[in-house]
């Protein structure tokens, strides 16, 4: 491994003068600084981050821990995160957890060894319950998960209301039969019960068949597969997350039953596959962009001000209305 000894003796300069020429420290003569730089290139040198960390006691680097990568709407916060970090300078750590809490408590002790300035995280079910008693020795920003904890920012979805628009859409349509299927992993499908079952009392109505599953798409194929055999008077499912609603669609054609006429479908996230199958199908579109830019800005202006208020960031999803929740015809 190439050392700032050996950029050094290569520019024949002392190492301090490399230091500061890396450093970007004032009072370097140009000529100074142009044999450094061109050992550097030379030479390959990469500094040593994590040292120059511990001792600067700052860090450009940020942790970012979500529950799924495979679940597109952890793919489209992750793409916000790196794209607002890039722009101030920060690099991002993305680990995965699987929603398993000893993954997650790896990865956050790791972020403590990488010295990292902050962390954005997606906290799992285990963990969101005790979330106070973590020793985070770092700004934190929770997406997604709603904590108890007056250290941390979050930026959450209003998730009651977005069962409520959804179910009220489906009841408003002719369905009365509704079954769902809820993520069994974090406060999210909670949050969302609350608001189906809201809506269905408002209008007199009880859901036939209800149940919390990981957050899968081979556990929505299984949860969904098991409460049609059960329940043939189903008119529609609801599920809460993208992975889930594919597992319901394939779920429904296995059945041999047609979206809508046999079963209506809607669910969350807008992701390309929901508009490529006919007919498309009906969700609550989050504002996963803007999810992670608000995180990350956040976390920097945490950063920044270490002793600031917390904020609490609640957004709201679009109800994007399509073909898979039809107005039901009459039997």
């Amino acid at each position: 491994m190439v050392s700032i000894k050996d950029v050094a003796e290569m520019a024949g300069v002392s190492t301090a003068t490399v230091s500061r020429v890396l450093s970007d420290k004032p009072h370097v003569r140009p000529e100074m600084q142009r044999r450094v730089m061109n050992a550097v290139e030379k030479l390959g040198y990469r500094p040593n981050l994590i040292a120059r960390n511990l001792r600067s006691q700052q860090s450009s680097t940020i942790g970012l821990i979500v529950a799924d990568i495979r679940n597109p709407f952890f793919t489209d916060i992750s793409r916000a995160v790196e794209d607002t970090a890039y722009e101030k300078g920060f690099s991002v750590y993305l680990c995965n957890t699987d929603e398993n809490s000893a993954k997650e408590k790896m990865y956050l002790n790791l972020m403590q060894d990488e010295n990292v300035a902050g962390v954005i995280f997606s906290p799992t079910r285990e963990t969101a319950v005790s979330f106070s008693t973590l020793p985070l020795n770092f700004p934190t920003v929770v997406v997604d998960r709603s904590v108890r904890d007056d250290r941390v920012d979050m930026i959450l979805i209003d998730n009651v209301s977005a069962g409520y628009r959804l179910t009220t859409h489906l009841i408003e349509n002719g369905y009365r039969h509704i079954g769902a299927v809820f993520g069994e992993a974090s406060t999210t499908g909670r949050e969302r019960r609350q608001g189906f079952e809201q809506a269905l009392a408002e209008h007199g109505l009880a859901p036939v068949h209800v149940t919390y599953t990981a957050p899968k798409i081979e556990a929505g194929f299984a949860a969904a597969s098991a409460m049609l055999a059960e329940n043939p008077q189903i008119d529609a499912i609801l599920a809460t997350n993208s992975l889930l609603t594919a597992g319901a669609w394939k779920a429904i054609m296995h059945h041999n039953c047609r979206i809508p006429d046999d079963v209506a479908l809607v669910g969350f996230d807008e992701t390309t596959w929901t508009t490529l199958v006919n007919p498309p199908v009906t969700v609550i579109a989050q504002p996963t962009y803007e999810i992670g830019k608000t995180a990350t800005e956040l976390l920097l202006q945490r950063i920044a001000e270490p002793n600031r208020s917390p904020r609490s960031v609640i957004l709201n999803g679009k109800l994007i209305v399509r073909g898979s929740s039809a107005p039901r015809r009459a039997s």
